[in-house]
């Protein structure tokens, strides 16, 4: 799997600046909510700063369009979500929101955001069960896991050329989703290898031995980096040659970070576009990541906002307004093309590949 070093922005994606001729009143607001703290933080991190980036550069371009980004840590907690959620849609000056970034947390704040009428895209939370729900304001800004978990099958089975693979999932909406329909593709090549953690674990030596007497080619794990990095680390430990292949949760820096060297063996899936290798977006980044580059939905929050802040640059001013912008829009962005259904869930999606080279996550391309 060589690895793919620049990807081209697409020549029509709308960018923040616009025209440089908006207006729009001092107090207009778009939120963000989700994890800028907790156990997996970075992921929120990574998308505030892809927002942040957008906020920044339209209001550069747009001196009498000052948008308001305000910001709402939910620590990525479900429990703790629906109070912070109750806060941001109670002021009126937001007319849009971006989050939330996990599944269980979206799920829990979906009907708050529903009955303010207050739209909202989330640039990474993945489970299907979220456009299942009647809610007309939640819309996915990437594919979902009933198109991440085949992927994920076929790039084991196939590119890894795995016969037999242990799946083990956390206790998360992502988790338990994604393990569900990864399972589904795998068919009877992951059968017999089964198993369960927590969020929080932190000893995995009952998961580790029960792989190891298993002897598979490769592990896949459903859930997120904080678990993922030290069940690796414990694996390769105990004696694991496989591969780990981690889906969008475990995929971030802080992962190679946690597991050390074991991570040398990681791969991961994602429906995600590396924003790294876009320079424009990675030079203009650093600006507001303290010169780090670009992270895992960090270029989906950029092109989220940048749609908000398209309809706020048309003269929409008020909720319903950009509801409406959000549910007709149809252009490029620089991660993909925005068009969704009647669900909120795009017309079109693709799920790529990576693996960690010499200590670090590189981009090898489409897997699904």
């Amino acid at each position: 799997m060589p690895e793919v070093t620049t990807l081209p922005v697409p020549p029509n994606a709308v960018k923040p600046a616009g025209n440089g001729q908006a207006q729009c009143a001092p107090t207009t607001t778009i939120a963000f909510a989700g994890a800028q703290s907790g156990a997996n933080a970075q992921l929120g991190i990574n998308i505030l700063n892809g927002a942040q980036l957008a906020v920044n550069q339209h209001n550069e371009a747009n001196p009498n369009c000052q948008v308001q980004l305000k910001k709402f840590d939910t620590e990525g907690d479900p429990g703790k979500a629906p109070g912070i959620v109750t806060q941001l849609v109670s002021e009126p000056a937001t007319i849009g929101a971006l989050g939330l970034p996990f599944s269980g947390e979206s799920k829990a704040t979906g009907g708050i955001f529903e009955q303010a009428g207050l739209v909202h895209l989330t640039p990474s939370a993945t489970n299907p069960s979220l456009t299942q729900n009647g809610w007309t304001t939640f819309f996915r800004a990437l594919g979902n896991d009933s198109v991440q978990g085949p992927a994920a099958a076929k790039f084991i089975t196939g590119t890894l050329g795995a016969k037999k693979v242990c799946v083990i999932q956390d206790d998360s909406d992502y988790g338990i989703g994604l393990a569900t329909t990864t399972n589904e593709a795998l068919g009877a090549v992951s059968a017999d290898c089964q198993d369960k953690v927590t969020t929080g674990q932190k000893d995995f030596s009952t998961v580790a031995n029960k792989v190891i007497a298993a002897k598979p080619d490769a592990v896949f794990f459903a859930g997120y980096y904080a678990e993922g990095a030290p069940l690796d680390q414990q694996l390769v430990t105990k004696g694991f040659t496989g591969a780990f292949v981690g889906p969008d949760g475990v995929k971030d820096d802080k992962f190679i970070q946690q597991a050390g060297d074991a991570s040398n063996n990681a791969f991961f899936t994602c429906p995600c576009v590396p924003g790294e290798l876009l320079p424009e977006f990675a030079d203009a980044y650093k600006g507001v990541s303290g010169g780090g580059a670009p992270g895992t939905y960090s270029l989906e929050g950029y092109d989220s906002a940048t749609i908000l802040l398209a309809g706020i640059d048309s003269g929409i001013t008020d909720r319903a307004g950009l509801l409406n912008w959000v549910k007709n829009y149809d252009a490029d962005g620089f991660s993909k093309h925005f068009k969704w259904d009647g669900t909120g869930e795009l017309a079109a999606t693709t799920v790529y590949g990576y693996k960690v080279q010499a200590g670090k996550i590189v981009y090898v391309g489409t897997i699904g």
